[in-house]
């Protein structure tokens, strides 16, 4: 399969960039126009060296020791030496996909020419991502303060000649890396490296790979929400859209817009048009209400994710024009970790209604379908213990979707004293995520189970797609049998995407403001 083109212009990358860079290998040009604003930046600090002037982070140390005036003959060493000791991450290697996108976004970032950052560097970053040479980054120690020190600095490494690559899955040096991409090592000119090491790439890669989770999340659960209210024999009336426009919320609009057009006419809704109850459980009838706060939470982090994709956030700050280098604090990353702290609760409330909803179906006096929704009950347990292991996972995003943003520890002797934790705060989306798919899998077990229950009715023609699309790769759990197969099949539907895409094409609305 040829692997597809991208042309890069500083600043003016998209939400649907950043996703298809996650999904896939791309060869990446950056466009001319880049290239004059880049050397600029770089002249004015060889300007600032040949007047002699003292910076930070061109002829200084760093840290607490920025009052600490570098000789002339030992700058080249200065960068050199703090790539290698901010190194220092631990655990897991970073996903490629994840370290892909990390890796676009570094480039957008120094492209903009505020970072006196010499091009030959930029082109060799390009270099190791069109050829496919991915950094082998750990995942953990990175507090997202002064950037993401520690995964960018095991990225950088490798222009050094140092650490390890990913290629093709396997783990190789990074002089191995540097010769599949016909580099060889740099020696880093001044300020280049920490250029290279702050700024907040790491962290917003994590939140945006958890945006992009939160999205799948929040598709497959209007599907199978939806779904549920036919299963369980639930009313239309709390989707009728003057509710929710004296409200006046457009996210629980657009949310109510959604299920409106998902549930349409079915005879299943025909067949209880004149039925005594008044009114359906919370889980069935407010999802425009939580739903629609969830989907408030992803626009508004597609928001801010792409304003910090396409910013500027190393220090000091090269100001060409001026020549002037400023130093400030864009490289705190507490806008980062509040929005995927907001994913978090999002993504959790997502599971935590799905958990009630599949509670619901197996309660036959809430739903009207056999017990545990299973044929002989007593022989057959059904999916009794199926939402025992739905609690369970809603349980643990409890202390997950823990705010990771309140939490701050200082670093590097008290001169970095309040810090994001915005790393871990995207990082941990991916587990979160993790256990809502868990979720959402096994509820649409449930209400497949129950639409196959209330045969001959059927539901809408949208929602019989989705009961097919599950239909598909697990058939009707007529008795007990080994559950575990038939759960990780509609799991991996989610995670793939595949119910995402499926009900975007037949029901869309926008996921960005």
């Amino acid at each position: 399969m040829t692997t597809k083109s991208f042309t890069l212009y500083p600043g003016q990358l998209t939400l649907e960039d950043c996703r298809r860079c996650l999904d896939e290998h791309m060869i990446l040009t950056l466009h001319d126009q880049a290239y004059p604003a880049i050397h600029a930046s770089h002249q004015t600090v060889k300007n600032v060296l040949e007047q002699g002037r003292t910076v930070y982070g061109i002829n200084t140390g760093f840290g607490l020791l920025a009052n600490t005036r570098i000789a002339t003959d030992e700058l080249e060493l200065l960068q050199r030496s703090i790539v290698l000791s901010h190194a220092a991450g631990i655990g897991e290697f970073m996903h490629t996909s994840t370290v892909r996108l990390m890796m676009l976004l570094k480039i957008n970032s120094l492209a903009r020419g505020y970072s006196g950052i010499r091009a030959e560097v930029i082109d060799a970053l390009i270099s190791l991502f069109n050829h496919g040479v991915w950094p082998a980054i750990p995942q953990k120690g990175s507090v997202g303060a002064s950037g993401d020190l520690a995964p960018l600095a095991h990225m950088s490494a490798v222009l050094l000649g140092e650490g390890e690559v990913i290629i093709d899955e396997k783990r190789c040096s990074a002089q191995e890396g540097l010769k599949k991409a016909g580099l060889s090592p740099i020696a880093l000119a001044p300020k280049e490296g920490l250029a290279l090491l702050n700024g907040t790439q790491a962290s917003t890669a994590f939140t945006l790979e958890g945006l992009f989770y939160t999205q799948n999340a929040w598709y497959s659960a209007a599907a199978i929400g939806a779904l549920a209210v036919d299963a369980a024999k639930g009313s239309r009336v709390p989707f009728d859209e003057r509710i929710h426009a004296v409200r006046g919320h457009q996210s629980q609009t657009d949310t109510a817009f959604l299920f409106r057009n998902l549930l349409l006419t079915s005879s299943i809704g025909d067949s209880h048009e004149g039925c005594e109850k008044v009114q359906d459980p919370y889980s069935l009838r407010c999802q425009p209400q939580v739903m629609g706060a969830a989907l408030h939470q992803i626009r508004n982090a597609a928001e801010l994710l792409m304003v910090e994709a396409n910013g500027v956030s190393d220090n000091p700050l090269v100001f060409s024009d001026d020549e002037d280098i400023l130093s400030g604090g864009n490289f705190h990353a507490e806008t980062v970790a509040m929005a995927a702290d907001n994913l978090a609760i999002a993504l959790s409330e997502i599971g935590a209604l799905s958990e009630r909803r599949m509670a619901l179906l197996i309660d036959t006096n809430l739903s009207g379908l056999p017990p545990f929704l299973v044929e002989n009950g007593g022989v057959n347990s059904g999916f009794m213990i199926a939402q025992v292991t739905c609690a369970a996972l809603a349980s643990e995003n409890k202390t997950l979707a823990h705010p990771a943003s309140i939490d701050s520890l200082p670093t590097s002797a008290n001169q970095e004293d309040h810090v994001s934790m915005a790393a871990f705060a995207g990082r941990r989306l991916r587990d979160i995520f993790e256990n809502v798919a868990g979720i959402l899998a096994i509820e649409w077990l449930s209400v497949s189970q129950g639409i196959d229950f209330r045969r001959p009715l059927e539901t809408s023609e949208p929602l019989e797609s989705v009961h097919g699309l599950l239909r598909n790769s697990v058939r009707f759990y007529d008795k007990d049998r080994y559950f575990a197969p038939d759960i990780e099949a509609a799991a991996q539907l989610i995670r793939q995407g595949s119910l995402w895409r499926h009900v975007e094409r037949i029901c869309s609305i926008s996921m960005t403001r």
